[in-house]
């Protein structure tokens, strides 16, 4: 197999549809019961930390994080993390994944968080957030809730219930 030209790139408002259409071939309609992505709809995502992957004009995979209170200690929630099913396997996830925590890195964001497999996003950084440190506003499988600190002690500075950042805020 020949290696893929990839593009990666921030997320651009026309970017929506494909996004969309991208999260139903990979996620399916359950995907709006999930906890994380009933939280995710309590706020817009941050263009700035959201990343797509083209090979070519296609759109292949996708990364979006936004912003969130935990306790009283903003955070970033990670997800969903896409990459077509034809593409999977090919290090397009971490691409993504490794420009998006970058640039919130640069950004000044101190805590980022997720829903997800341990084993494959160890790899970055994540480890399970500690029993009954935080809580999601729904069901989640308490290890599959993951934290990486971008500074150093921001995951003790958080506590409690995890909700969307207030536009206010």
């Amino acid at each position: 197999m020949t290696e893929l030209s990839l593009i990666i790139r921030s997320e651009q408002p026309i970017d929506a549809e494909a996004i969309e259409r991208l999260h139903e071939r990979a996620f399916g309609p359950g995907r709006f019961a999930r906890t994380a992505s009933r939280l995710r709809e309590g706020a817009p995502h941050l263009l700035d930390l959201s990343f797509t992957a083209l090979v070519g004009t296609l759109l292949v995979g996708s990364v979006r994080m936004t912003p969130v209170l935990a306790g009283q200690e903003r955070a970033l929630m990670l997800g969903p993390l896409t990459v077509e099913p034809a593409f999977e396997s090919r290090g397009i996830g971490a691409a993504l994944m490794k420009r998006s925590l970058q640039a919130a890195k640069e950004r000044g964001h101190t805590l980022v968080l997720l829903v997800g497999d341990e084993p494959y996003y160890a790899r970055f950084g994540f480890k399970r957030v500690p029993s009954r440190h935080l809580q999601l506003p729904g069901p989640v499988n308490p290890d599959r809730f993951l934290a990486l600190e971008l500074e150093e002690g921001a995951l003790s500075r958080a506590a409690g219930l995890v909700a969307p950042l207030p536009a206010t805020s």
